[in-house]
């Protein structure tokens, strides 16, 4: 069975945890969560699942950020959820699908126990542009039957901060994640550099022909 909202609204402070809580967020059974200002993308051409892939933080400033079709969008919730004996579910809203935008599509059922700020997957039909803070997706909850055990991953419980795929280390990766970014400035003036001898050398060598 699944929550009402007002069922919802009874159980936080123990079964249910979300932080901040606005009541105008209640809907009839589900609650609406909101979107970070900061979002991630990956910087490979080719994403591995049995490696860590590069990626960079991406700013929405305040008039905005145009989604661009193809890329896929990592952001999180600003709100800190906390659910115990029950099975949360995160879906996109209605209004933004309507636009084009696809929201937590392809992964919505969480579990029991789950602790963290939500990170969330969006993709692009077309250009779209979105807002930090818009009220992006949905979270409900269903009561489970039978004996439950919370989630403990070691890979996504308790975060603080959107989480790319570790799936790598399903496959015995054992190196810690860390952040894999390019610095373009370093590869930018590492091009110059060696654009700048070359022409340099072909000067030379013109020099010695004539």
């Amino acid at each position: 069975m699944i929550l009402s909202g007002e069922e919802i609204r009874a159980r936080l402070g123990s079964e249910v945890q979300i932080s901040p809580f606005c009541e105008d967020a209640l809907n009839p059974n589900s609650v609406n969560l909101t979107l970070h200002n900061e979002l991630l993308v990956y910087e490979e051409v080719v994403l591995d699942v049995k490696e860590p892939n590069r990626f960079r933080r991406i700013q929405i400033p305040e008039d905005g950020l145009i989604l661009s079709p193809g890329q896929l969008y990592l952001g999180r919730t600003v709100e800190y959820t906390e659910t115990h004996n029950l099975v949360p579910m995160i879906e996109g809203r209605s209004s933004l699908s309507r636009l084009g935008l696809f929201v937590h599509c392809s992964s919505g059922m969480g579990n029991a126990g789950f602790c963290g700020h939500w990170t969330i997957e969006m993709f692009a039909v077309q250009p779209i542009r979105i807002y930090g803070g818009i009220r992006i997706c949905q979270i409900a909850y269903h009561e489970v039957v039978g004996t439950i055990r919370e989630y403990s991953s070691e890979k996504y419980q308790n975060n603080r901060d959107i989480q790319p795929s570790m799936m790598y280390k399903e496959f015995g990766y054992s190196r810690e994640y860390e952040q894999l970014q390019l610095d373009f400035n370093a590869l930018t003036a590492s091009c110059r550099e060696t654009s700048s001898y070359g022409v340099a050398e072909g000067r030379s060598s013109d020099s010695h022909t004539a």
